[in-house]
């Protein structure tokens, strides 16, 4: 789906921009109101560094602060290729394998008439 693949790379384009790298590997995936995008390979060299030494907690708290930080411009990413306004975003990470999951919340779509 087109869609999907917008929603995908807009989501690595905003790590790379803001990470200086980005995932490689991103997948989306849709159902009913909810999408949901799964990153593999995030991690920064620093990052890695810091798994390694036993800080996932710390690299955890830098990345999810930065997700909220950045919420709006998730959302409105995913809204732009989603053609539907995203109403909450949340964000995780774990670090065996080193992976993240972005998680959307669409508004409903309109109910047609029959």
């Amino acid at each position: 789906m087109e869609q999907l693949a917008a929603v995908s790379n807009a989501v690595v384009a905003i790590f790379r921009e803001s990470y200086g790298r980005g995932p490689t590997k991103a997948k989306s995936y849709a159902f009913d109101n909810y999408v949901v995008t799964v990153l593999e390979d995030i991690l920064t060299t620093v990052e890695r560094t810091l798994v390694e030494s036993g800080e996932q907690e710390l690299v955890r708290k830098v990345r999810l602060t930065f997700q909220e930080i950045e919420a709006e411009r998730f959302k409105k990413a995913v809204a732009e290729a989603m053609g539907r306004n995203v109403l909450t975003y949340h964000s995780q990470v774990v670090f065996d394998p080193p992976m993240g999951f972005e998680m959307f919340v669409l508004e409903p779509e309109p109910e047609s008439g029959d």
